[in-house]
């Protein structure tokens, strides 16, 4: 399991939660104009959940339907798949 962080991050990029990831595991994609958790890296600590200010990071099996596909491009931005 990784943690995800879906649409309401898209143009915010608070950054709050890059400053508490004890791994280091949140890049800026700014292709995509959003944080991304490296589902390798991501230690699963969940430290970066309760400081995101727009409530846009999730587990895995908690993220809302309407942004499963986040999970996705989660796991495609660092060239894995979430088998």
């Amino acid at each position: 399991m990784t943690y995800i962080i879906a649409e309401p991050c898209v143009d915010v990029l608070d950054r709050s939660c890059v400053d508490v990831c004890p791994v280091d595991c949140i890049y800026e994609a700014p292709d995509h104009k959003m944080l991304l958790i490296s589902p390798e890296e991501c230690i699963d600590c969940a430290a970066c959940e309760p400081v995101c200010p727009v409530v846009a990071i999730f587990a895995e099996e908690d993220t809302p339907s309407e942004w499963d596909k986040f999970i996705d491009l989660n796991y495609e931005y660092f060239g894995q798949s979430r088998d």
